[in-house]
């Protein structure tokens, strides 16, 4: 284990600290972290918990060369720290390419909540992560990603100066932009794939109708799409029907729905060599993080005849979001950033056409020759 007085300032040289009763205690476990196949030269890996208000986090920091790590903190109720890992570095990579793909001057990271978000939330809780944040000196700044709310951040930013998207002194919710940036993702995907230019008649199968997922459904309903939605709440999918017209569909099915998209807004991992070969789409192009179990099944998809827009390039809206508020930028030019998730992605689609490979592997290559620009230009 790296000495934790490495990570700190000097005066900060101890690996535990207590603070209003709050146990903290942080661990770098990049050692144990490298031997996960999802490890991909990550350049800070920490396990960090305080048992007494129920916190237990691992926080992942890929790479650092665009700028300072900017990525979402989720909350499952993980079976492992391991689980919780492996989620950690894969989501804090695709931070890197995203930052990477979108021209931002971010780096990577992302952190993963050991605990369920319906039961195991308090302020104590998130405090206790904000005292992280702030024992870190900056190192990681948290955004909001699955199973935490604008409210949760609040409470968090009450301690720390190191979170993006509060209502206390932000741009609120990210979810929207995210989910303006996948729609216009799709209609990019459609245009490539079925030379259409509207979404006008489209049918598209959204799985999971949370934050992004419902407001995607909102902005393709209105763009004329047939829609076919499936969630495991019930309500959601009731008041997505209800609002939009959209067909229900099990949540268990709705990869294999007759729909020209499968648009994936869920957890990730959706893709893999069984669903993969049940899909009845022309496109996969949606807002979750990872929908691919492995690489490997962007080729997969390729040789089924699928275009599948790379999910780090298409749900970029929300990190484009955040980081205006980090630089700055008016609305304008916010959306400005989000509308070049289509072009980018017609990039990607034109090079992969032209090689002969997958999208993800072309979006991939993008991102690290980006990496590897500014590397040589000095730039950390």
């Amino acid at each position: 284990m790296t000495a934790f007085s490495l990570l700190t300032r000097t005066d900060r040289d101890a690996a535990s600290m207590r603070r209003g009763g709050i146990d903290l205690t942080i661990e770098d476990i990049g050692a144990r972290a490298a031997s996960f196949p999802a490890f991909d030269g990550h350049e800070l890996v920490l396990h960090a918990r305080a048992p007494s208000v129920g916190f237990d986090a691992i926080v992942a920091i890929h790479d650092t060369t665009l700028g300072t790590p900017l990525g979402g903190t989720r909350m499952r109720p993980y079976r492992s720290p391991d689980e919780a890992i492996t989620d950690a570095l894969r989501l804090s990579r695709a931070m890197t390419m995203k930052s990477a793909m979108a021209g931002l001057d971010l780096g990577g990271g992302k952190a993963a909540l050991i605990g369920d978000p319906a039961t195991d939330k308090s302020a104590a809780l998130m405090h206790a992560y904000g005292d992280f944040l702030n024992r870190i000196d900056g190192r990681f700044s948290a955004g909001q990603d699955a199973g935490l709310s604008v409210a949760d951040l609040d409470r968090i930013a009450e301690v720390t100066p190191h979170v993006f998207g509060s209502s206390l002194r932000g741009g609120g919710d990210p979810s929207p932009d995210t989910a303006i940036g996948v729609a216009l993702g799709i209609g990019a995907s459609v245009r490539h794939r079925m030379g259409a230019e509207s979404l006008s008649g489209v049918a598209v199968a959204v799985q999971g109708l949370g934050h992004v997922g419902a407001a995607l459904c909102d902005i393709l309903a209105e763009q004329g799409a047939r829609l076919f939605v499936a969630d495991v709440d019930s309500a959601r999918i009731a008041a997505t029907v209800a609002r939009t017209g959209a067909t229900a569909v099990a949540p268990s099915d709705i990869h294999r729905a007759a729909a020209d998209v499968f648009a994936p807004c869920a957890l990730g991992g959706v893709l893999d060599d069984a669903t993969i070969g049940e899909l009845r789409c022309a496109i996969v192009a949606g807002a979750a993080n990872n929908p691919l179990g492995a690489e490997i099944h962007g080729e997969a998809l390729r040789r089924r005849g699928i275009l599948y827009a790379p999910d780090y390039v298409i749900n970029a809206g929300g990190l484009i979001h955040v980081a205006s508020e980090l630089h700055g930028w008016g609305r304008e030019d916010t959306l400005a950033r989000i509308r070049r998730i289509a072009a980018t992605l017609a990039e990607i689609f034109a090079r992969a056409d032209a090689e002969g490979v997958a999208t993800n592997a072309v979006a991939e290559r993008m991102a690290r020759e980006r990496i590897a620009r500014e590397k040589g230009r000095g730039k950390r």
